[in-house]
């Protein structure tokens, strides 16, 4: 694609494979991005709005965001630290997904108990940065100086390896299921952060013109996260349990409350969350609620 045909387009970039990738594309349809994505290329138009999608590696999107002309994109919370981008980029969203923590890990049977036993030692991962930081300030607090510094080495890949292989005492990686962690005979022992997919914005947006298509992106996105993470709860109550019946559910602003042919009866509809809607219908089964429906959300803007 000749990259002039970007002019005048809002550049969004998406992860271009792993964890964050299918989820993404899943956030892309679900708020009506419409695109073909040629083969091999990783630039590509929206057909119903001018918008380019720039297929990016995940680690890479928040420095075209911060320092670039992409004025969008989908990432990892933990990446725009490591790429010391925070105060490049504003995150306008946490997404749900792509869910994990970032974590110390030493050898399960080895003499290496916590965090402490690893300072001064030697330390593998792909997060040199945030690794770093975390161990400097653990080094500082142990008043460890020069040589005896905690070693911090970058390895792009096969990092649950390290100890193993001798490379390392300790390493710092993400863990989201922990199958690969302990599989390799590793425990963790400390958190650095937790982390989840972002949509991310430039601080610096190359075109101001485009902050009503940017806001309208966001809203949708916004719309189709709420619509995975709440469902709609309606139910029949009579008026005199209804302060009860709001404490259930509150919604997320207020529960949408109507008046019934039946005297003394109102119909109430509130957005709850998910995880909860088995509990919920429990307790308005208590306070003698009927007619309890659960309704599946496909969109919505909050």
């Amino acid at each position: 694609m000749n990259l002039q045909a970007l002019d005048g387009r809002l550049l969004f970039a998406v992860p271009k494979k792993g964890r964050l990738h299918d989820k993404c594309l899943q956030l892309l349809s679900g708020a009506d991005i419409q695109f073909l994505r040629p083969h091999r290329l990783d630039v590509c138009l929206v057909m119903n709005h001018p918008i380019a999608l720039i297929f990016l590696p995940a680690a890479d999107i928040p420095s075209f965001v911060g320092n670039g002309n992409v004025d969008l994109g989908l990432t990892g919370h933990d990446v725009i630290l490591e790429a010391c981008m925070q105060d490049r980029v504003t995150e306008v969203q946490r997404l749900g997904f792509g869910k994990c923590s970032l974590q110390v890990q030493a050898p399960e049977h080895g003499s290496i108990k916590t965090v402490e036993d690893l300072a001064g030692k030697r330390i593998v991962t792909s997060f040199e940065v945030v690794a770093g930081e975390y161990f400097d300030k653990l080094d500082d607090r142990l008043n460890l100086v020069g040589d005896q510094k905690t070693k911090i080495q970058y390895v792009g890949g096969s990092v649950e390896a390290a100890c193993a292989l001798g490379l390392a005492d300790g390493i710092v990686d993400l863990v989201e299921s922990g199958e690969t962690m302990r599989a390799a005979g590793l425990r963790a022992i400390a958190t650095v952060l937790e982390t989840e997919a972002v949509l991310i914005k430039s601080n610096s947006p190359s075109r101001p013109d485009f902050t009503p298509l940017i806001n309208m992106v966001a809203s949708r996105i916004a719309g189709v996260v709420a619509a995975e993470k709440y469902v709609v709860c309606s139910y029949n109550v009579h008026r005199d349990v209804l302060p009860k019946a709001v404490q259930i559910t509150p919604g997320r602003r207020a529960p949408t409350v109507s008046p019934l042919d039946q005297e003394g009866w109102v119909a109430v509809s509130a957005m709850v969350l998910k995880k909860n809607c088995a509990r919920i219908m429990d307790d308005l089964v208590k306070i003698d609620a009927q007619d309890i429906l659960i309704f599946n959300l496909d969109n919505c803007r909050v």
